[in-house]
């Protein structure tokens, strides 16, 4: 992190509107009558902060540091933010190249200064920094957590929020974020009927998400802003339907402040929801009234990378290897775009088409199964034809297995067409053993499944995953696919 040099000072004189009068009222002390805003015109490399002093000049000629006094705006958010927060007043954190004013106000003495903000040297524009249990992920998180930062604005770039802690979902598509994690944005509904579009999303542990879809502009790595609907997470919104009676109401309860779905698909729902109003994903609210409801596309929660306006054809998933026993952590990258510059290609990988579903077919023990690449899974998660090699771990962990010893087995992952197939192999270790040990990150843990076999993210660790979008081409072919 770079520090801004405080180089040099302006001073903004305000004209006094409140002179005190002679007499009558006794003295109420020197009058501020500017304002002095340190550094000037600096410039901030994106991704980077910096800290603005204001010095206050009063009638009896007096100086004195007013920085957590004066009200901080910054002119275009979605260039730099600047913080109002207590403790960290007048820090301000660049987002996107560009120029905006940083102003301070007290009263009616007013004084600006020049930002502008400069490209990141790394990573480049296309990559968005990755970290498994690392420094873009909450203290306490849980095991095998592939988090990401993502910057959230109103629709007008007027406020902005950046957010940690995002996990990062190729298992499922559009952006969805916790109130909680966004208090500052007012982010406009997307109206269905007389109501507010609502969302009701679920997912294979049983955990489901709900709350309004709201429009806002969204930033990934330091590509343009693209305008997407997303999901603002809030359990208390409206009535909850049956399906997600059992919504997550915090980022505490849930263990993340959202979800950033980038899977093969461009919309969450795609032309089911489009036509049937009894879907379960969408509810047209009025107040406290919820029913089901159509939507079309354009309206359902949008996966922002099909958005873009070059690296719109997919990404790529980049994890190191990491060894049976575990690490404490590991940096990443997810690189959007296919074949679109030097730094996403693929050399001659397996290309896997995929269903109507995103899904590809797994053989395991001889059975064959629906198969799917999914980092928000946080093992690899499959059925056991054989339980003396891979028992189950005793009460309360009988979700994963725990073998007296490290197996290693294979897997064949065939295309949704029949070829091309690639087998894998993979490690599974007692997962009490892991646990109790001081690392969080494993390739070889894994758990039961009665849903197909759900290649979590251990199997990312040590390779590079491409995903390509629907109906997008790139070198590797038209989407949907899987590539590694």
């Amino acid at each position: 992190m770079r520090s801004v040099k405080l180089s040099a000072v302006l001073t903004m004189v305000a004209v006094l509107v409140g002179l005190l009068g002679c007499g009558g009222g006794g003295s109420k002390g020197p009058a501020l009558t500017s304002i002095s805003v340190t550094p000037v015109n600096t410039t901030i490399t994106v991704g980077t902060t910096g800290r603005f002093t204001a010095t206050g000049t009063y009638s009896d000629n007096s100086t004195r540091d007013i920085t957590n006094q004066v009200s901080w705006t910054s002119s275009t958010a979605g260039v730099a933010t600047i913080s109002n927060a207590a403790g960290t007043k007048g820090t301000v954190t660049a987002l996107s190249v560009g120029t905006t004013t940083v102003t301070a106000t007290l009263g009616t003495v007013t004084a600006s200064t020049v930002v502008t903000t400069t490209p990141a040297s790394n990573p480049a524009a296309n990559v968005m920094p990755l970290t498994v249990n690392g420094s873009l992920c909450s203290s306490g998180s849980y095991l095998n957590k592939a988090c990401v930062s993502v910057t959230i604005c109103n629709p007008d770039l007027s406020a902005c929020q950046t957010v940690n802690d995002i996990l990062l979902d190729t298992g499922s598509y559009g952006l969805r974020v916790f109130q909680q994690a966004i208090p500052n944005l007012t982010l406009p509904p997307v109206a269905s009927g007389a109501g507010s579009l609502t969302g009701c999303v679920q997912f294979a542990d049983g955990s489901s998400l709900w709350g309004p879809i709201r429009t806002a502009m969204v930033k990934l790595g330091n590509e343009p802003y693209v305008s997407v609907p997303i999901q603002v997470i809030n359990s208390s919104f409206g009535s909850l339907p049956l399906p997600c009676s059992n919504a997550d109401p915090t980022p505490v309860s849930s263990g993340f402040a959202g979800i950033l779905g980038v899977g093969v698909f461009k919309e969450d729902c795609g032309a089911g929801c489009s036509i049937t109003a009894n879907n379960g994903v969408y509810y047209s609210c009025s107040g406290t009234n919820c029913v089901g409801t159509s939507v079309p596309l354009a309206d359902q929660v949008q996966n922002p990378v099909a958005a873009l306006p070059v690296d719109n054809n997919g990404l790529i998933v980049s994890l190191p290897p990491v060894p049976v026993g575990g690490v404490p952590s590991i940096d990443g990258s997810v690189i959007l775009g296919i074949g679109t510059s030097t730094n996403n290609t693929l050399s001659k990988p397996v290309v896997l088409k995929t269903d109507a579903a995103g899904d590809f077919t797994t053989v395991f023990n001889g059975i064959a199964i629906n198969g799917f690449a999914d980092t928000g899974s946080n093992g690899l998660f499959f059925p056991n034809a054989d339980p003396s090699v891979l028992p189950v771990c005793a009460s309360p962990n009988t979700d994963w297995y725990c073998p007296p010893v490290t197996r290693t087995l294979q897997a064949t992952n065939v295309s949704a067409t029949g070829s091309p197939s690639s087998t894998v192999s993979f490690q599974i270790s007692n997962f009490i053993t892991l646990v109790n040990s001081s690392n969080r990150v494993f390739s070889d843990i894994g758990g039961q499944s009665g849903f197909g076999f759900d290649w979590g993210l251990p199997f990312f660790m040590g390779r590079s995953v491409a995903f390509g979008i629907e109906t997008e081409t790139s070198p590797l072919g038209t989407g949907p696919y899987v590539a590694y």
